[in-house]
């Protein structure tokens, strides 16, 4: 059988075709226009929609199922898990855990700007936080943990699970198992566009919430943006995207394995292959049919759409500045570097997601294990968004104070600004007739 393998040879030319910058979600006002009457029905019927896209959407045969998982079904997840499944679990949520920890702010900082005046801020945990756990194309339990583990370091009071529901009307076991080992006790079966509604809005059974973090699908990102006066969105997190970046030093068996990683999510998913050597390009080409052979066929097909359609393949390069100049313009949500010297070669990388150095660091193991978070800006956003963070979960108050030594000057100051800008009331507040105390001599 022969594959149909998107090959793009861009040796001769010295522009980047939009085109091949362009995501699934580039777009997405098709996706507007199917979301709104979804965010509609659940802003007026409550629970009642969820239950009723629950069955249109998930395929819940349950009419009258729990929208919050029950303590009962937290139980039976422990009781069905694999031990050896439980061990990693526990093993990706230490290593995370102990990098979001690190990434904390101090609660509060404070310095003298000037003799007398001091000023500073304060690091305060977000109140209520959603974190969406996707269902659709697989079970998620590494989602659960890159969400929730920076909300719990962050402090964030209310933390909350919202996940689309099995057709028996359950969650995935190893999601359920990951948010108690997490401490995170309120999960809710509801997915897409009806999941960002029902948090933003709030519903008989689950909480309005402040903030909503998590990868989703065009529909979840279209449904993120149009209520974005209602609830904020977070770091725009869409479907999956990779690049392998690589010169010629790299055996094209293994870039090839590491450029499926991300196109098996589904033909939504974005992930290229750009080099600087025909050798590796054309090797890797040759070298996917059999590492699909392999794989799950659902997932092999994923791959398959994506890697011989509009969003994926290989492109190759006039030269490796050329190659890097592409991954800078793609601004991918993953990218990995397999080259001669990949941490020299970070230095060139302006705009990713996260960065992957050498052979023996795949994408599958940052979205699994190793600690730094995986849920990652998407659609290039990359060029001025940051992976999700602790930071993500908190909010600064900065806060100033004044002595009455320091007043004058400062005062001097702000009203010479006020009159320029012609803000008389701003002015006066600073003038003479402000009654300020007299200073006490010492």
């Amino acid at each position: 059988m022969s594959e149909n393998i998107t090959f793009h040879d861009l040796t001769q030319t010295g522009t980047i075709p939009e085109a091949l910058l362009q995501r699934t979600e580039s777009d997405l006002s098709v996706f507007f226009e199917r979301v709104k009457p979804i965010i509609e029905r659940v802003r007026t019927e409550g629970d009642a929609a969820l239950r009723h896209f629950a069955q249109a959407f998930d395929g819940v045969t349950a009419p009258e199922m729990s929208i919050r998982a029950t303590p009962e079904e937290f139980d039976a997840a422990f009781a069905s898990i694999e031990p050896d499944v439980l061990e990693s679990i526990k093993y990706g949520i230490r290593n995370i855990r102990r990098f979001h920890e690190a990434q904390k702010p101090e609660e509060s900082w404070m310095i003298e700007v000037q003799p007398g005046i001091w000023a500073g801020d304060r690091n305060i945990p977000i109140d209520s936080v959603a974190c969406y756990v996707p269902r659709g194309k697989g079970s998620f339990p590494s989602v659960v943990n890159m969400t929730t583990i920076p909300g719990k370091v962050a402090g964030v009071p209310r933390l909350i699970i919202v996940t689309p529901p099995s057709p028996d009307g359950t969650v995935d076991a190893g999601t359920l198992v990951a948010a108690r080992l997490i401490g995170v006790e309120e999960v809710y079966k509801c997915g897409g566009a009806q999941a960002v509604a029902a948090v933003a809005f709030g519903t008989e059974t689950v909480p309005a919430c402040a903030k909503i973090v998590g990868p989703g699908s065009p529909y979840v990102v279209a449904a993120k943006r149009l209520l974005s006066d209602r609830i904020d969105p977070g770091i725009p997190a869409g479907p999956s995207e990779s690049i392998i970046l690589t010169d010629d030093s790299v055996d094209p068996v293994l870039a090839a394995l590491d450029l499926i990683i991300e196109s098996e999510h589904g033909p939504d998913s974005s992930a290229w292959l750009v080099t600087n050597s025909r050798r590796v390009a054309e090797g890797v080409i040759a070298a996917l049919p059999a590492h699909w052979a392999e794989m799950d066929p659902k997932r092999a097909d994923f791959s398959r759409a994506v890697l011989g359609g509009a969003h994926g393949g290989v492109i190759l390069t006039k030269d490796f500045s050329a190659a890097v100049d592409f991954t800078n313009a793609y601004a991918p949500e993953h990218l990995e570097i397999l080259t001669v010297d990949p941490m020299a070669d970070l230095g060139r990388i302006r705009n990713a997601g996260e960065v992957l150095l050498g052979t023996a660091s795949p994408v599958t193991l940052c979205n699994y294990v190793l600690g730094p978070n995986a849920v990652l800006p998407t659609n290039r956003a990359a060029r001025t968004h940051s992976p999700l963070s602790v930071h993500d979960f908190m909010k600064r108050m900065s806060f100033a104070r004044v002595s009455p030594e320091a007043y004058p000057e400062a005062a001097r100051h702000a009203e010479r600004f006020a009159l320029y800008e012609n803000f008389s009331g701003h002015a006066r507040a600073v003038s003479s007739a402000r009654p300020m105390p007299k200073i006490q001599p010492r």
